[in-house]
């Protein structure tokens, strides 16, 4: 499995998407802890144990946050402020203050 990123995303602005194929392989990885508790639920494991490993499912989940988020700020908003579009550059800065918003209302 690769952590490689994936290329540069352009705008980032539908339908125009971009491949997340690296993110696939940290999202399976999280898919399979979440599996993991499920499993220890039904095998009426310790609750101790259970919190720790959902513990680290939130952690591998706010990784994978992180990941995107970097990679949305030097590919997408980095190409929309290298651009000459200044509604586009808008959009970003209004685009990142809401993505930062909910964030801190966790």
């Amino acid at each position: 499995m690769s952590d490689a990123p994936a290329p540069p995303c352009g705008a980032c602005a539908p339908p125009a998407a971009p491949s997340h194929r690296a993110e696939l392989s940290r999202l399976r990885r999280i898919k399979g802890q979440l599996d993991g508790v499920e499993r220890m639920i039904e095998e009426g494991r310790y609750c101790p144990d259970i919190l720790a490993q959902t513990r680290a499912v939130t952690a591998a989940v706010r990784a994978f946050e992180t990941a995107l988020l970097e990679r949305h700020v030097n590919h997408c908003v980095r190409e929309a402020f290298l651009g000459a579009d200044e509604a586009e550059r808008e959009a970003k800065v209004t685009e990142l203050i809401e993505i930062f918003s909910r964030r801190l209302e966790r």
